[in-house]
């Protein structure tokens, strides 16, 4: 068998027990720090405030389906979206209710459209 040649030793930068002082360079157009007192962003609501604000929507939705007449409320559509609205909603996080009212929202366009035509 043929022997495993011997590993090649690279040079590594070796540290000296001197060390040279860094001499700082002034960099010319550079920005100087931000300062530490950033502007404030608009606060955000605490929970109980968007929490009310996401049933207030619900509540304008439910009394928008509830006023379509008698030809929508036998569409398939107008029972999706009280399942939204109502068991798909209180199922969700708070964080996807949003979500869940836009797509209740966006259904209740629909029926509405549908219900101009015919």
């Amino acid at each position: 068998m043929s022997e495993l040649p011997t590993p090649i030793r690279t040079r590594l930068p070796t540290i000296h027990a001197t060390p040279q002082p860094l001499k700082l360079i002034a960099v010319p157009n550079r920005q100087p720090p931000a300062s530490s007192a950033k502007p404030s962003s608009p606060t955000r609501a605490d929970f109980r405030e968007r929490y009310d604000e996401i049933e207030a929507r619900r509540a304008t939705l439910v009394a928008r389906l509830t006023s379509l007449g008698e030809t929508s409320q036998r569409h398939p559509g107008y029972r999706r979206a009280m399942t939204l609205l109502n068991a798909t909603f209180r199922r969700s996080k708070l964080a996807q209710r949003l979500a869940v009212l836009q797509a209740a929202a966006w259904l209740i366009d629909v029926l509405e459209k549908i219900t101009a035509i015919s």
